[in-house]
């Protein structure tokens, strides 16, 4: 079953980190971690070992803030 997972963490090698906190829907956390690499060197073109992960959890439908996933959650 699809879970949904929150990532939460900073992006180093800047003079200043950038934070960050994604959701992604995942099978598996492992899943969401390469979902969050992916996303993170393709938009942000950050390598991976600058990509710090401080949290990683699962969360509930109710507590899902990512526009796109509510969105596929009221079509199911």
């Amino acid at each position: 079953m699809i879970k949904i997972y929150r990532i939460t963490g900073r992006i180093e090698g800047k003079e200043e980190p950038m934070f960050f906190r994604k959701e992604y829907r995942a099978l598996k956390k492992e899943d969401a971690i390469e979902y969050l690499y992916s996303e993170m060197g393709s938009k942000h073109h950050v390598k991976r070992t600058l990509i710090k992960i401080e949290k990683i959890e699962e969360i509930s439908e109710d507590e899902v803030t990512d526009p796109v996933i509510q969105t596929l959650l009221k079509m199911h």
